[in-house]
């Protein structure tokens, strides 16, 4: 009997660019998946990743919320909010989860490993997403 797919997406939503992530079909490793660039309205960007979702068999979405470090949300948290309500399906369940920091800890990641910046702009996203699905997956049992 095969085990049911525990694959999760994960989004670093973002003005200009989203990173996207995806966890092995087990829900125990995130990977880095695509940058996408500014897709246009926020209609738009929900349809995209509805339909990487379904592309790659996710059966829910981990999304980043920016919070403030004092805990607080600001204006940036209210488009999240709205992107999950355009995404949400009882089909695909979407989680708001914590992405303070994630941008910080992908930069720091690419200054260590010395990429050049074309690099690092191409992919920072996208690690972004990783880390935040990663700590999603570590961390969701302790929730």
């Amino acid at each position: 009997m095969s085990r049911p797919s525990l694959r999760l997406l994960g989004v670093d939503y973002g003005e200009a660019r989203t990173g996207i992530a995806i966890c092995d079909p087990s829900g125990f490793l995130a990977s880095g998946l695509m940058t996408l660039s500014k897709i246009g309205s926020l209609e738009q960007l929900a349809e995209k990743i509805t339909a990487i979702a379904q592309e790659n068999s996710a059966v829910g979405i981990v999304l980043g919320l920016p919070l403030n470090m004092d805990d607080t949300e600001g204006p940036k948290c209210e488009v999240v909010r709205e992107l999950a309500v355009m995404i949400q399906t009882e089909a695909l369940p979407v989680t708001l989860w914590d992405e303070r920091c994630t941008t910080i800890a992908a930069q720091e990641i690419f200054r260590e490993t010395k990429k050049s910046k074309k690099k690092r702009k191409q992919n920072i996203d996208a690690l972004a997403a990783q880390i935040l699905l990663q700590d999603y997956l570590d961390n969701r049992s302790k929730t």
